[in-house]
Formats: structure tokens, C-alpha cells, sequence
């Protein structure tokens, strides 16, 4: 199987602006904000949406939520509030075929989110 653009980008083969990384994930800002802080979780692990992951992610999963809070005070949002997005599938906007958390903040978000 061919890797995806963020094993590429976990794996340092495609540059991008790494914000957090261990063992089991890698954060990096995305290229096309949608907000003035706007980074991507993505894990280490090619796992191709939220749907498809299985009960041995579990602890993987969990991981990346506490992941997200930390990234959210590293990033200065995590007081005034911040947005966590998952798309799966191509219905609900996903790209990359790797699982991956938005975390969007820096000004006010609006609902629905469109």
C-alpha cells in the first residue's frame, strides 16, 4: 500500500511545520488554514478514517484526545474555545485517506459548520 500524505509528512519525507510529535502522533499546521490556528493530528498509524478504526485503536484514540488539549494550550486557544473535526469518508469531506483531528480556533466558529 502506498503511504498517504501525512505518513509521508509523519515519516519527515514531505516538509511541513511540525507544532508536536511522539511516538504515536505528529502535529503540523495545516497548509490551507480555515481559521488563524488550524493544525492537524494525525497518528503515526495508517488508519483511513474514524469508521475504519478498530477496538485495538482504542488506546490510540484516546491518545490523540488528550493530545488535542495539550496542542490547544500550546496554541494559545484552549481558554477561548476551539473546534475539533473529524471527516470521514468523502460525504463528510475527507481528503486524506488517514485518519486526522482538525483543531481549529483563534476566532469565533459559527453552526452549522456548513
Amino acid at each position: 500500500m502506498e503511504k498517504t500524505l501525512f505518513q509521508k509528512i509523519a515519516d519527515k519525507e514531505i516538509p511541513a511545520q511540525i507544532v508536536y510529535e511522539d511516538e504515536l502522533c505528529v502535529a503540523f499546521r495545516d497548509i490551507s488554514p480555515a481559521a488563524p490556528v488550524h493544525v492537524l493530528l494525525v497518528p503515526r498509524k495508517p488508519i483511513p478514517n474514524i469508521a475504519e478504526a478498530k477496538a485495538e485503536d482504542a488506546e490510540l484514540l484516546a491518545h490523540l484526545m488528550f493530545k488535542v488539549r495539550e496542542i490547544a494550550q500550546a496554541e494559545g486557544i484552549a481558554e477561548s474555545g476551539f473546534r475539533t473535526v473529524l471527516n470521514t469518508g468523502s460525504d463528510g469531506g475527507q481528503t486524506v485517506p488517514h485518519l486526522h483531528i482538525h483543531i481549529l480556533g483563534g476566532r469565533s466558529m459559527q453552526w452549522p459548520p456548513g
